[in-house]
């Protein structure tokens, strides 16, 4: 299975979307690779990295409902490498 390392950074800034927002990063945890979340309380917002490696397509839908909620923004950053069995097969041009 072909599969690409990305960084998901969510901006949240609806505490109503929380819930929501930590059933769909659940919802990929045998990809996940490793996840940090900032409370910035001084502004009202939390910050969250998630690192993902897996199949492209599962990498942009989660990305695409998590920008859906209310309150959440979600920006993806690829690795220019495509991945099969953890031996890099091609680089993209970004």
């Amino acid at each position: 299975m072909e599969s690409r390392v990305a960084v998901i950074s969510i901006i949240l800034e609806n505490s109503d979307s929380v819930d929501e927002v930590n059933k769909l990063i659940s919802s990929c945890s045998d990809y996940i690779v490793g996840r940090m979340g900032i409370p910035y309380r001084q502004r009202g917002l939390s910050v969250i990295s998630v690192v993902i490696d897996s199949p492209q397509d599962v990498i942009s839908t989660l990305s695409g409902q998590l920008g859906k909620l209310k309150g959440v923004s979600a920006k993806t950053a690829y690795s220019k490498y495509i991945f099969n069995d953890e031996k890099t097969i091609s680089e993209q041009a970004m």
